[in-house]
């Protein structure tokens, strides 16, 4: 799925046709933008920044490992908005995604877009820690530093800004081949380009810290973060990702220690759910099953702090392994003690399914969806229970319900595709893996699978027939829009 057009066509058309869909701005009240990001609004018009935030986001997910994972979606969701509603200048809704990679890393870009490394949660000593690094790219989208970057180099008359665009995008997602993108163009637009960057990044830090307190994380953890970042560039050849995008000379680490004595020592308390995320990110994404079994062992012999959330990297990590008995002896009695997390609802799903109990799962699952309808942990977990449990007419059901609260879930799609397969309902089948090749960009393997879909469709369906064709037709005329640059 992976868009091999270049990226500057793929811009300038999405801001052609795009804008047409958005919302409409609300008028903000209390609004003062700081005084460079005047001239950023002149460069790139709000709308026109979402624009081009869906446009990357459609790259990043064709290009680079983003986890689908509700579970982890959920809490990071949650966290990000949390951060988000005790931010600042919050000029449209910000979503935020995990990119599978060890890395510490994480990024923002246009439209309110944040990714997340998993590497980032396995490597943070606490919650305020993992905080402070959204609550930082928070504040990069909503000082738009990414638009006075823009604004800059059309000063200079140095680089386009689709050039921009594209050294950005790559820089976010792989450091290394960003800051090359970057270097290629003329010197003192490189150099140019890492002043402002230090500068946006003290701007960042400030702010940053400032969301975190008000959002009641420990802002001192701030400093703490760096200065273990710092520590590493010390011990290691190739710094951490994270600074090869956000720059971290002396200076920085100094006024950021500064800014954080001036917040009272008081003692946070990470959450249940920030540890439950990092044990299952250690255990699925960060480590072999087998060595996340043997360190979950370890830290459980060592210490007893946040042993429920040790006891759950344990079974995951066992269940990954088709250890089936031992994983139930772990996470059962996590479940019965407290049966609404939505950590041990999965784990206890995927527990049933892989002990052949699919139609016991869909029961289970049943009875929670009603408490908590759409929901996307239960219900997609009911949905895939139902699949299992070869109960496609429910998971239809399930999903369309589902896809109709939150249309752009891009697993939920993925789910129901393969929903109408089974049922060889290929007409269906074609249309819907359309609308997920779409989410790629991919419009013109999208125009295929609704060709296909007309295929199967009947004579004397008529109206089905007329919305797959204007279906063809739109993903037609948005290939060519992109083909045309």
């Amino acid at each position: 799925m992976r868009i091999k057009s270049a990226f500057i066509t793929l811009c300038s058309a999405l801001l052609t046709f795009s804008i047409l869909h958005s919302e409409p701005l609300k008028a903000q009240t209390n609004f003062k933008l700081p005084d460079l990001g005047t001239s950023a609004l002149q460069a790139l018009p709000i709308e026109k920044e979402q624009a081009i935030g869906e446009v990357m986001m459609m790259q990043i997910r064709g290009s680079s490992p983003v986890v689908s994972d509700p579970v982890l979606d959920e809490y990071l969701t949650t966290l990000g908005r949390r951060l988000v509603a005790n931010a600042n200048d919050v000029r449209f809704p910000f979503s935020f995604f995990w990119i599978d990679n060890p890395e510490i890393n994480a990024f923002a870009f246009y439209g309110g877009h944040v990714g997340v490394h998993t590497g980032l949660i396995a490597q943070a000593d606490n919650e305020s820690q993992f905080a402070s690094v959204l609550g930082h790219e928070i504040a990069h989208v909503t000082q738009r530093h990414l638009a006075r970057r823009i604004q800059q180099q059309q000063d200079n008359n140095a680089l386009t800004i689709a050039g921009m665009i594209a050294g950005i995008l790559a820089t976010v997602v792989a450091p290394d081949a960003g800051i090359a993108i970057i270097s290629a163009n003329q010197t003192q637009a490189a150099f140019s380009q890492l002043t402002h960057s230090r500068a946006a990044e003290q701007e960042a830090d400030r702010i940053g810290m400032q969301t975190l307190n008000n959002a009641g994380f420990d802002p001192r953890q701030s400093s703490e973060f760096l200065t273990k970042l710092a520590a590493q560039i010390r011990y290691k050849y190739k710094p951490p990702a994270f600074l090869l995008t956000h720059p971290l000379p002396e200076s920085r680490v100094s006024d950021v220690r500064l800014r954080a004595e001036q917040y009272p020592k008081k003692h946070f308390e990470d959450s249940l759910e920030f540890n439950l995320a990092k044990s299952r990110v250690i255990a699925r994404y960060y480590q072999k099953s087998k060595a996340a079994e043997d360190l979950f062992r370890k830290l459980m012999r060592e210490n007893t702090v946040h042993n429920t959330a040790l006891k759950y990297g344990l079974g995951i990590s066992l269940l990954n392994q088709k250890k089936l008995d031992e994983a139930a002896n772990i996470l059962e009695p996590l479940l019965k003690e407290d049966p609404k997390n939505l950590f041990y609802i999965d784990a206890h799903t995927d527990l049933l399914i892989a002990q052949g109990k699919a139609a016991e799962a869909v029961t289970y699952l049943a009875k929670l969806d009603v408490d908590r309808p759409n929901n996307q942990v239960i219900t997609l977990n009911y949905a895939n229970a139902a699949i299992e449990a070869e109960q496609y007419e429910l998971a239809e059901r399930i999903l369309k319900s589902f896809l109709l609260a939150k249309p752009e879930h891009n697993l939920g799609k993925q789910l129901i595709a393969s929903v109408y397969k089974k049922q060889e309902n290929m007409a269906s089948y074609h249309e819907a893996n359309a609308d997920v090749l779409a989410q790629y960009g991919a419009y013109l393997k999208a125009a295929d699978e609704i060709q296909k879909a007309l295929n199967f469709v009947e004579p004397e369906e008529l109206v089905k027939q007329q919305r797959l064709k204007a279906l063809l037709t739109q993903y037609r005329q948005l290939q060519k829009e992109l083909a045309r640059l």
